[in-house]
C-alpha cells in the first residue's frame, strides 16, 4: 500500500510537470508558439470590477443639483438702419428700428444673483433678460465682459435667494471623467446631456481662448453659457462652442476651464477688468518635427525662443533655447496648456518654472508682470501702453496705442485706426491702458464714445464709435 501511494504521487508530478511545460513551451502564448504576444490580457474579470460604466454612475444628485443653477438668457439688441434714399432726395434724418433677439444659457454662481454666460450669448445687447428655471423672470445688468475669452458677467436681483453652482477645480479633471452639460436654450426648463471628458488643453486656434476641456456630452447652441458639471455637480467648465460642419451638434464640444472663468470673475468684481499677468516669453509647442528642425531630442514642452525685455522671465534668468515643461504642479506638453495655467493668474504672482537646459532640470520662481495691453471688450479694441520711442516722437506724456480691431463695424476702417494713440475719451485724458480701461468698463455697450486720437503720420483725428 505504501509503494502504491508513492507511484500515485510521482505519477501525479510528472502529469503535472508535463501539462506546465507544455503550455509554457507550445500553447497559445508559449515559447514556440506561433501566436506569441508581448501584451498582457487582463482577466475576464476585469471590466467588470474596476472602473465605472454609465450603467453604475448615478447621475440624478448632479443633475437635480445643477439643473436649478442653469437660467435661460435672453439678448434683445436694437439698431436703427438708415434708408440713403430718403435721406438723399428728401432731407429724411433718422432710421427705422429692427428688434433681434438671442438666446443662450447661463449659470447662478451665486444666492445673490451673479451669473455667468458666455460674451457672444449677450453681444451687442440693450436688454438681457434671465429666466430661472421655476420660470421667474428679472432683468439682468452686464457687469463686464471678456471677450478674448468669452465669458460675461450679469447680475439679477431676485426677490429670494437663489440656488447656484459651485467651482471644482479643473486643473483636476481626469480624460474619461464622467461629466453633464447643462443648460436652457428653449425657455422651457433645464435640460440634461451626459457623456465624459475627450481632451483637456485644447487649442483650437482662435484668438482668444487657447485652451479648452472637450467632451461628447451633446451641447447645441442654445446651450452656450450652460454648466459643464461633474457627476458631483461642481462646476468644471462654460459650455461655449462646437465644432460641426452643419452647425449642429456632431460629436464635439468644447468648454471654457471653471478655473479660467473663476479668474475672469474674480477680476471683473475686484477690478472692473481683467488683469493679466504674462511669463514674458515667446516661443511654440515641441512635437518630432519642430524639434527636429531645431536640433533638440525633447519633443514635448514650450520651446522659448525669445525672452521679453523686463519680463519676469529675463529677471529669473530665462535664455532662449530653454524648454518649460511644468508650471508649479502643471505639467506642459503644449503651449495650450501654459497659456491656459497663466491665464489663471494675476500680475505679481508666483509661478514656480521648471525647464531644461542643456539636458538639464532647473526650477526658477518667475513674478508675473502686467500684461503690454488689457483686452478692452468695450467696443471690440485691442490696446497696448505706448513705449519711449512713442513718448519721444509725438511729445506725449501717456496715451494707448490701438493693437487690433475686432469690432466687425470698425473692420473697415482697420488700416486707418491699427496704430493710432488714444490721447483721450470723452474729453479726459488717457494716461494708460489702465486709465483707458476704468472710463470704458463705466461704458454701456450701446452708448457711444468719442476718442481723440493721434495717427501714425502725427495728425489728431476724432471719431465717435
Amino acid at each position: 500500500m505504501k509503494r502504491f501511494s508513492s507511484l500515485f504521487l510521482v505519477s501525479l508530478l510528472s502529469g503535472a510537470v508535463t501539462l506546465g511545460s507544455y503550455k509554457l513551451l507550445f500553447d497559445d502564448n508559449g515559447y514556440f508558439s506561433k501566436n506569441k504576444s508581448i501584451t498582457t490580457l487582463a482577466p475576464d474579470s476585469y471590466g467588470r470590477t474596476v472602473g465605472l460604466s454609465a450603467e453604475t454612475v448615478d447621475f440624478t444628485e448632479a443633475a437635480d443639483k445643477t439643473i436649478h443653477t442653469v437660467v435661460h438668457v435672453k439678448n434683445v439688441s436694437r439698431t436703427t438702419v438708415s434708408n440713403p434714399i430718403l435721406e438723399y432726395f428728401y432731407g429724411f434724418r433718422g432710421g427705422q428700428q429692427q428688434e433681434q433677439v438671442g438666446t443662450g444659457s447661463g449659470v447662478i454662481i451665486s444666492e445673490d444673483g451673479y451669473i455667468v454666460t458666455n460674451n457672444h450669448v449677450i453681444k451687442d445687447a440693450s436688454e438681457i433678460e434671465i429666466t430661472l428655471n421655476n420660470k421667474k423672470s428679472y432683468p439682468a445688468k452686464l457687469i463686464g465682459t471678456d471677450s478674448k475669452m468669452d465669458i460675461a458677467l450679469l447680475k439679477i436681483n431676485a426677490d429670494e435667494k437663489l440656488p447656484y453652482t459651485t467651482f471644482a477645480n479643473s486643473d483636476s479633471v481626469k480624460i474619461g471623467e464622467w461629466v453633464l452639460a447643462v443648460g436652457n436654450p428653449y425657455n422651457l426648463t433645464s435640460t440634461v446631456t451626459a457623456g465624459i471628458i475627450s481632451a483637456k488643453a485644447r487649442n483650437l486656434d482662435t484668438s482668444g481662448i487657447q485652451s479648452f476641456i472637450q467632451t461628447d456630452a451633446a451641447v447645441n447652441p442654445g446651450n452656450s453659457g450652460g454648466a459643464l458639471v461633474n457627476t458631483r455637480g461642481e462646476l468644471i467648465g462654460i459650455n461655449t462652442m462646437i465644432s460641426s460642419p452643419t452647425g449642429s451638434y456632431a460629436g464635439y464640444s468644447f468648454a471654457i476651464p471653471s478655473n479660467n472663468a473663476k479668474k475672469i470673475i474674480d477680476d471683473l468684481i475686484e477690478f472692473g477688468n481683467v488683469q493679466r499677468g504674462v511669463l514674458g516669453v515667446k516661443g511654440g509647442e515641441l512635437n518630432g518635427e519642430v524639434s527636429k528642425k531645431l536640433g533638440v531630442k525633447d519633443t514635448q514642452g514650450f520651446y522659448i525662443d525669445e525672452v521679453q525685455k523686463n519680463s519676469g522671465a529675463e529677471k529669473a534668468g530665462m535664455q532662449k533655447g530653454d524648454i518649460i515643461i511644468k508650471l508649479d504642479n502643471q505639467n506642459i506638453s503644449t503651449y495650450a496648456d501654459l497659456s491656459g495655467y497663466i491665464n489663471t493668474k494675476r500680475p505679481n504672482d508666483k509661478v514656480q518654472v521648471t525647464y531644461i537646459r542643456e539636458g538639464k532640470n532647473k526650477v526658477v520662481p518667475v513674478t508675473l508682470s502686467k500684461n503690454e495691453f488689457f483686452n478692452m471688450e468695450f467696443k471690440g479694441l485691442e490696446l497696448e501702453n505706448i513705449d519711449a520711442a512713442d513718448k519721444k516722437r509725438f511729445h506725449l506724456d501717456g496715451g494707448a496705442r490701438i493693437k487690433s480691431i475686432t469690432n466687425e463695424n470698425l473692420k473697415q476702417y482697420e488700416e486707418d485706426l491699427k496704430g493710432n494713440i488714444i490721447l483721450s475719451i470723452d474729453n479726459v485724458k488717457i494716461k494708460d491702458i489702465e486709465s483707458a480701461s476704468k472710463l470704458l468698463n463705466k461704458k454701456a455697450e450701446n452708448q457711444s464714445v468719442q476718442m481723440e486720437m493721434i495717427n501714425k503720420r502725427g495728425e489728431i483725428i476724432r471719431i465717435i464709435i
